[in-house]
């Protein structure tokens, strides 16, 4: 079986390992001049800091998946990170989260008392949910939609309370605005709004608490590192700066791939990538219209000293989080008060930099690029550099050895839909069922896999995602044999 993966992301990269242990002979189209896919490191010299995720989140999943396909834990190290961050805000106060629970109730006695009790409530429901909501949601693929419709999932969904958003829910638990939003802000990982993304993501808030925050050795694009080696150890032909242009079909069936008006012929296709992006190449099929998940305003710093910071994680919340989510997700302008992201990595981690020096990551959540010019963008990370000064460290200016700016619009000319960092927003009609499948076609031998399909964004989900496509693969495997 010769098999095309159209994109080399994790999933894409996962899916190959899996298919070559399984006896196939895999290719690796990437369009881009390095694997990875948001997974991947920025340098400049003997400087290199993440350039996409940073928070890691289900190492279990993570592991799990990597030793099928023949990675072990000695290859990639993690760290676990507790406290996992401190909220700052504009008055002084700071507030801790943590994943160790007695630790947790000790910083809320302290800052939030009326709420202990809706806390021991919250992780308890959480867990509840998590026990079933994972098996019956992030195990599971929706090919056929009949499959997500039975009785025993809309039981899950209405005890999940799925009806509600990730911002409802946690206001039916406490009375603190603030720690709403501390409850809330991480619908942000996967580019949706609080006010807008189904409750069953509440999940992902949960998971810092149940599960920890990790670090890994080297920067999280450590992890693409390991399974580019992994790649090219077990031989799958790899063509990077190389863009397909189609996938042609005939009748039910992809046949081959187009490439500079040359036809390279294969069994089986995997699309990897922004599915929007992904779908335009099977020219005769309907598009759907997606609505592209929130961008990033991301500044990369290389520093003459770390930050003054003494966290590796941290935000920074301005007056109201609401008002930047509203000014983000429905007038889609450039943030006034924005709450930012700050990554120190060179607290916990001396291999970034040169001795003594330091890398630092700033985050600002913005609209996709079709909605903000780069103009306005760039005015906005010089107003930061402000806030960086008045709030992180005012001797920040005086560090910085180097610097650069990626906004939506460099994001999209790589190729993510719209510059959205996170694939397709987590909207109700975009998650489960409603979103892309691993076989996303009425063709026989096409699937996907990625950020935009089914089970949805973040790495340990995007690996999961490329564990349902091998599951499938074998399922086809076996009825096709049994066939015969």
């Amino acid at each position: 079986m010769k098999t095309a993966i159209i994109g080399g992301g994790i999933g894409g990269l996962v899916t190959a390992l899996y298919e070559v242990l399984d006896g196939n002979d895999v290719t690796i189209f990437e369009q881009r001049d390095k694997l990875g896919g948001r997974l991947s490191y920025h340098q400049q010299g003997a400087y290199k800091v993440d350039e996409g995720p940073t928070i890691v989140l289900l190492p279990e999943m993570i592991t799990s998946i990597l030793e099928q396909i023949g990675i072990t834990e000695d290859d990639i190290q993690f760290e676990r990170i507790d406290p996992v961050y401190p909220l700052h805000y504009k008055d002084g106060m700071t507030f801790l989260k943590w994943s160790n629970k007695e630790k947790q109730m000790e910083e809320m006695t302290r800052l939030f008392p009326q709420d202990v009790e809706a806390y021991k409530q919250y992780i308890k429901d959480m867990n509840d949910r998590f026990t079933v909501g994972k098996p019956a949601f992030l195990d599971r693929a929706f090919i056929d939609k009949k499959t997500f419709w039975t009785k025993s999932n809309v039981k899950t969904l209405v005890k999940l309370k799925a009806y509600q958003t990730v911002r409802q829910q946690v206001k039916k638990y406490f009375e603190s605005e603030r720690l709403q939003e501390s409850f809330a802000l991480q619908t942000l990982y996967i580019g949706g709004a609080p006010e807008q993304t189904p409750a069953i993501y509440s999940l992902v808030s949960f998971s810092e608490h149940e599960h920890g925050v990790w670090y890994v050795k080297g920067g999280y694009a450590r992890l693409a590192e390991v399974l580019a080696e992994a790649v090219e150890k077990h031989g799958i032909t790899v063509h990077l700066n190389t863009k397909v242009d189609e996938l042609v079909v005939d009748e039910q069936e992809a046949v081959g791939v187009r490439i500079e008006n040359t036809l390279y012929s294969f069994d089986r296709f995997v699309l990897n990538g922004d599915f929007p992006n992904m779908e335009g190449l099977v020219r005769k099929q309907k598009k759907r219209a997606y609505n592209p998940s929130s961008g990033c305003l991301l500044m990369y710093m290389g520093l003459n000293e770390p930050l003054a910071t003494e966290h590796v994680h941290q935000f920074y919340m301005g007056d109201r989080l609401d008002e930047h989510m509203k000014q983000l997700f429905d007038e889609q302008r450039v943030p006034t008060d924005p709450s930012f992201y700050v990554f120190n990595p060179s607290l916990i981690d001396s291999t970034l930099a040169p001795k003594g020096h330091g890398v630092a990551y700033v985050l600002v959540p913005v609209p996709s690029a079709s909605k903000v010019t780069k103009e306005q963008l760039y005015q906005l990370g010089e107003e930061m550099m402000e806030r960086l000064e008045q709030r992180v460290d005012p001797a920040i200016r005086s560090k910085i050895v180097w610097k650069h700016v990626r906004t939506p619009h460099d994001q999209q000319l790589e190729g993510l839909f719209d510059g959205g960092s996170f694939g397709i927003a987590p909207t109700l009609f975009q998650s489960g069922v409603f979103r892309p499948q691993i076989k996303p076609f009425s063709l026989q031998n096409v699937y996907a896999v990625g950020a935009s399909v089914h089970p949805g964004g973040g790495i340990p989900i995007v690996m999961q995602g490329a564990k349902l496509l091998a599951d499938l693969l074998q399922e086809e495997k076996v009825a096709q044999k049994a066939t015969k």
